[in-house]
Parts: structure tokens; C-alpha cells; sequence
């Protein structure tokens, strides 16, 4: 019970620790007081818990039974838990708070941050949308904006943050609710290029004076800023047509505002300027940002790190550049040495007149190149794959010519061109000069087959004597009868035990007439088809006599006599019942005496016929009484006791929780 208390403190966010601007926010969104009084309460409660467990455990030491320690126990817990529920006010606004923290957009007071504000329903969350892949809400009335909103955009390949605001005011600090205090909050705090939108339409609802009115009353918060005043719906009200004195008056807020203020113009309806915005106001963050590094003492300490070297003359003597002579020799020679650009693999201006001389060249081979020949700077030097692809349009438009890397028996061979006439043959003797017509009479033969197929198949329907509702009829028909086959043949489809095959369609009681073998049945459904059937069952009749016919005499004597004997015993009853019951009692009688005979069948013909021993699996009848003595033997450890089909849950009762004395008004029952 006391860890998570404990985790709760621990992970809860110190205000006094975490940057000013989430401590402000917390105080805007939470109350400052409230939310150090719940953390105190809590931590409160945690002290009295340890407390209760420490003096439980010491008097669980001089517990005299087990039964003791668990009543010291139980009093414990209950103590504890009497603690808890009186922090239930305290924990459900912690709780409260702390969803409320994890839906707070992931802010970095730290990095490089645009941060916009202004009245209501200015274009703040439209120049949002603009500029990054925020989706904030956008709507013609004020306050559409509750709470800081956070979207992200680059510039110059950095990674930059735009906060939007929501709308403030313009009235004194205490009567500024909770949402207008969140943007003040953000300009206090954050280090940012800040963007003031004013609506020069005058659409939002507010007139220009009224928004030079709150520029002045929070010039205070853009101390040490970079301000930009962005004049926007210009597409409703042009800047030139605005009346001289609103436009006079802007100019000299801009003024007033110092050397860090400046004035841009933008539409978002035409997106006009946004761009513009955007990265005037990125410019001048990463201005001040540098110039407050410069002038920061780190600039000084990395500079007493570094150490600059200026050459100084060791003598007054003038050393002359050294030329090589071998560059003397091709100046000489009039061949200047191939120069490359320093920006990619093409040839350099320099090359320009050397180029007719190496195209007039004879390209050498590989097998030349390697003869071991020296080249001299009187001689042209080879040119490259690399120098080539430059010079026929660069890579993918220039392909190298592979006939310089043939094996021939003459190597003058290579770049001859490939004959079109060989061994006396020619490209055209292999062509059939009837090609067309052959072709056009294929085609003539395929339509006509075609045409032999579709008469035949309209034929073929001709013939059907059905009309559309008995095709109709059969096709369901068939569409049925697949989809039961499909349904028997389906996993897990059976969901009952399969009959054997020896009485699979038998009947099985007296009741069930409908079963598939069953005489009756099977005369029914043969009369349905037109097929007289009455001499079949007749033959089924006498097979069944004859097998009764065929059983022991010893059994038939034996039936014979359980017969006469029970019929004796009826008359007997009957004679005694007539005389002493009424009619009814003796009709009830005749019919239980009935039905016991119908169950008596039912029960014969539900237990499975005997096989022989080699159906089971067994050799004689000696094997099979010896399997029925084992399986005996198995049976014997449980017969009379409970087995693994018995469901049934023993009452454990524990002694030591179930002795001593029951106090008097508990309802607890041990």
C-alpha cells in the first residue's frame, strides 16, 4: 500500500524544479496552492501507513497463535485503507490533473520557436495551418483556440517549433481568465520571434485602434524579442487603400517598438506573403540567437582555446616558383598537361584545343596499351571511358563501344560492319513471299470454326424443352444441394457422435417412423419415385422370420416358458386386482404394464450387439473372458468412490481459522 503512494509523489512534476514555464502553466491550468495541498495530503497519508505497519509488525512478534497474527493482520489493512478513503477528494483531482498533463501538446521551451498571438479570430490558427502539418480548428467566431497548440515547419534544414495562442483582451492582468492566461504565459517565458497579427479588415470584430490598444498594454512581454508585426488580410483591405490615419498609426506602434520590431504584410486566403512571414521572422531568431552567443563569456573561453599562426620571413631572400622540366618540355612541345574541373568529371575550358587533335586520334587498343610502350609528351596521351561519357552527354546518354575489346584474328576486324549476306544467304530468303495470304486464310478458318461452335451450342439450347421458371427451378435446385454438400464436408461440421454403420438409418425406438430403414419409410419414399415396392419388403419379412426361426431350441423354450409363467402371474393379478380395484385402477394398471413393455424393447435395442472376438480385436472366447477379467480388475480400485466425472467441491475447513471464541454483534463468519 505504501509503494504507490510513494510512486505517485515521485513521478508527480516538482514546480519548483521543472522550467518557469511549465510552473507557470501548472499555476494557470491547476492552482499552484491546491496542487502542492494535494501532494501534501498524500504524503501524509504515506507516513501514517508506514507508521501503522511498523507498530503491526512489532506487536505481530508477540502474536500466541496463528489465529492472533491474522486479527492483527485484517486490523492493520483496515487502519490503512481507513487512511486511503479520506484522501479520496485529493486523489480524484491528482487524477484529474494527470490526464489533463498527458493531453498538453510536447513543448521544448528551449529550441528555436515561433510563437503567435493576438486578438481573437486575426489568422493565427490559418497561418498555422499555412506554414505547418497542424490541422488546428478554424472557425468564424472569437475564442475557436482554447489552448496552446504545437506544430512544427523547417527552415535552412532545422527543425523549428510555431505555438499558437489563443486570443487575448484587451483589459488589466486579474480579469484575464484561464485560456487568455496560457498565451501570456507563453510570451513570458519563451524565447521566441514573436508574431502579432493584426486584422486591418477589421472582420474579426475589433477595430484598429482596439488592437493598437493591446499591442501597447503586452509591449511589455516582447521585451528582449524579436517582434514582427504581420498586417494580414490584405486580400479584404489593401494596405495603399487603408485610411492615412490607421495606417499612420501602425506605422508608429512599429516604430515605437524599437530597432527589434519590423512590419510584413500577408494574406492566407491568397497565401500572399506567407512565406515571406514565415522566413523574416526565422531570419531574425537565428540572428539574435547567434549575436547573444557571440556576446555570451563562452565566446571567450573557446576563444583562449585557440591559437593562430601568421608564417613570418625567415630572411629577406626572393625565392622564385620551380618549374620541373619535363613541364618545361611540353610547353615547349606546345601540349599542355589535361586539366579536369574541380566540380565534376568533365573536360575544363583548357581542354577545348586539344580536343580536335584527340579526336583525329586513332583509338588504341587494350592489347596496345599494355605492350609496355612509353608516352612521351611529344606523343598524344589516351583518353578514358570517364573523359569519353563527359564528352558524348554524361552517363546514361553515351554507352562504351565493345568492338574495342573483340579477339580477332585481325584486329582491324573489329569495327568493320556485320554483312547482311552470309554463306549466300540473306535475311530475305528466309521469308515466305505468300506469308499475308497464308495468314488470311487462318484467320478466315478460325471465324468459321467459331461460327460452327456458337450454331451448335444455340442448338444445343434449342433442344431444352424447359422454360425459364423450371431452369430457374433446377438451377436452385442444384445451388441447394451443393451448398448441403458443402456444409457436411465443412471442419467441425458434425456436431453429434456418428452411429456405427451396422444401425446408421435403423430404427431405433418405436416412436421414430421416420428412419431411413425403417419398412414403412422405405415404402413411402419408393411410392413417391412410382416403384411398387411390396415385394421387397415382403422378402425382408421372411428373412426376419427365418433368422428368428433359426435361434437354439433351448432359448425358445425357455422364452416359451418365462411366457406362460408371466402370463399366469398376469391372470393371477388380474383376477385379484378385478376383484378388489375399481375399473380405473385396472385400466391404469393394464397401461403402465404397456409402457413398461415399450421400454423394455427401447432399452433392448439401444445397447450395442455383440461382436466376435475378431471384430474386437480378440483371438477365441477363452481371450475375450480374459479382457473382461481385466478391465474388471482395472474397475476394482473405484468402484464406491468419487472418479475424475464427479464434480464435486469438498469443504476445506482450516482449523486455526475456524477455533476460538466469536465476539458478540460481528457478522463475520469464520
Amino acid at each position: 500500500i505504501s509503494e504507490r503512494p510513494t510512486a505517485m509523489l515521485s513521478d508527480s512534476p516538482r514546480l519548483s524544479d521543472i522550467h518557469p514555464f511549465y510552473s507557470d502553466l501548472c499555476n494557470t491550468l491547476y492552482d499552484r496552492d491546491h496542487y502542492k495541498l494535494a501532494l501534501g495530503q498524500i504524503n501524509t497519508a504515506k507516513q501514517l501507513v508506514d507508521a501503522v505497519a511498523r507498530d503491526m509488525v512489532r506487536m505481530v512478534k508477540y502474536g500466541d497463535s496463528l489465529y492472533r497474527c491474522k486479527c492483527l493482520k485484517r486490523a492493520a489493512l483496515g487502519r490503512m485503507c481507513t487512511i486511503l478513503k479520506r484522501q479520496k477528494a485529493s486523489l480524484s483531482y491528482l487524477e484529474e490533473v494527470r490526464k489533463h498533463m498527458s493531453r498538453l501538446p510536447a513543448l521544448d521551451p528551449n529550441t528555436r520557436t515561433l510563437l503567435m498571438c493576438g486578438l481573437p479570430n486575426v489568422g493565427k490558427s490559418s497561418f498555422m495551418n499555412k506554414i505547418t502539418r497542424a490541422n488546428v480548428d478554424v472557425q468564424p467566431y472569437a475564442f475557436t483556440t482554447k489552448s496552446l497548440f504545437v506544430g512544427h515547419t523547417d527552415y535552412k534544414y532545422l527543425r523549428w517549433q510555431v505555438i499558437d495562442t489563443p486570443g487575448i483582451l484587451d483589459h488589466s492582468l486579474e480579469e484575464r481568465n484561464t485560456i487568455e492566461m496560457q498565451a501570456i504565459t507563453a510570451l513570458a517565458h519563451l524565447t521566441c520571434s514573436v508574431l502579432y497579427f493584426m486584422d486591418i479588415s477589421e472582420q474579426c470584430g475589433y477595430t484598429i485602434e482596439q488592437q493598437c490598444s493591446l499591442f501597447r498594454s503586452i509591449q511589455p512581454l516582447f521585451a528582449n524579442k524579436q517582434l514582427v508585426v504581420v498586417i494580414n488580410k490584405i486580400d479584404a483591405q489593401q494596405w495603399e487603400t487603408l485610411d492615412a490615419e490607421h495606417r499612420t498609426m501602425i506605422e508608429k506602434l512599429v516604430e515605437e517598438s524599437g530597432p527589434n520590431t519590423s512590419m510584413l504584410k500577408m494574406s492566407n486566403a491568397t497565401e500572399e506573403g506567407v512565406s515571406a512571414v514565415k522566413n523574416h521572422a526565422c531570419e531574425k531568431l537565428l540572428a539574435s540567437r547567434v549575436d547573444s552567443r557571440v556576446s555570451s563569456n563562452k565566446v571567450d573561453s573557446v576563444m583562449n582555446r585557440l591559437q593562430v599562426v601568421y608564417p613570418q620571413a625567415r630572411d629577406g631572400v626572393t625565392r622564385e616558383a620551380y618549374i620541373p622540366e619535363s613541364v618545361k618540355l611540353e610547353r615547349e612541345a606546345g601540349k599542355a598537361k589535361t586539366k579536369k574541373s574541380r566540380v565534376g568529371y568533365a573536360p575544363t575550358v583548357n581542354d577545348s584545343d586539344s580536343e580536335a587533335e584527340d579526336d583525329a586520334l586513332p583509338i588504341e587498343s587494350d592489347d596496345e596499351a599494355m605492350d609496355g610502350n612509353v608516352v612521351t609528351p611529344s606523343q598524344p596521351s589516351k583518353k578514358t571511358a570517364r573523359d569519353l561519357m563527359w564528352e558524348n552527354g554524361g552517363p546514361g546518354v553515351w554507352a562504351p563501344d565493345y568492338r574495342e575489346q573483340y579477339d580477332l584474328a585481325d584486329p582491324e576486324w573489329r569495327f568493320d560492319a556485320i554483312p547482311q549476306i552470309l554463306d549466300g544467304k540473306n535475311v530475305a530468303d528466309f521469308v515466305d513471299p505468300d506469308i499475308d495470304e497464308k495468314l488470311r486464310l487462318l484467320e478466315e478458318e478460325e471465324e468459321k470454326l467459331q461460327e460452327e461452335w456458337d450454331a451448335a451450342a444455340m442448338s444445343r439450347e434449342d433442344d431444352d424443352d424447359l422454360n425459364e421458371t423450371e431452369r430457374a427451378a433446377v438451377d436452385e435446385i442444384r445451388h441447394r444441394i451443393k451448398a448441403k454438400k458443402e456444409f457436411r464436408e465443412r471442419p467441425g461440421g458434425r456436431n453429434r457422435p456418428a452411429l456405427p454403420r451396422a444401425i446408421r438409418g435403423r430404427q431405433k425406438d418405436v416412436h421414430d417412423k421416420d428412419a431411413k430403414l425403417n419398412a414403412d419409410a422405405i415404402g413411402r419414399r419408393m411410392e413417391k419415385v412410382g416403384v411398387d415396392a411390396s415385394a421387397m419388403l415382403e422378402r425382408g419379412r421372411k428373412r426376419e422370420r427365418d433368422s428368428a426361426r433359426g435361434r437354439r431350441r433351448g432359448d425358445v423354450e425357455m422364452d416359451d416358458a418365462e411366457d406362460r409363467r408371466g402370463g399366469d402371474e398376469d391372470a393371477e393379478m388380474e383376477d385379484g386386482n378385478v376383484r378388489s380395484r375399481s375399473k380405473g385402477a385396472v385400466k391404469r394398471a393394464r397401461k403402465e404394464k404397456k409402457e413398461s413393455a415399450k421400454r423394455e424393447a427401447s432399452l433392448a435395442r439401444s445397447h450395442s450387439r455383440p461382436r466376435d472376438p475378431s471384430a474386437a480385436g480378440l483371438r477365441d472366447s477363452e481371450m475375450v473372458k480374459d479382457a473382461a477379467k481385466v478391465e474388471r480388475k482395472g474397475q476394482r480400485k473405484w468402484f464406491g468412490g468419487s472418479g475424475e466425472g464427479d464434480q464435486r467441491k469438498a469443504v476445506h475447513l482450516v482449523k486455526w481459522m475456524n477455533t476460538g471464541k466469536k465476539r458478540n454483534g460481528t457478522h463475520y463468519c469464520r
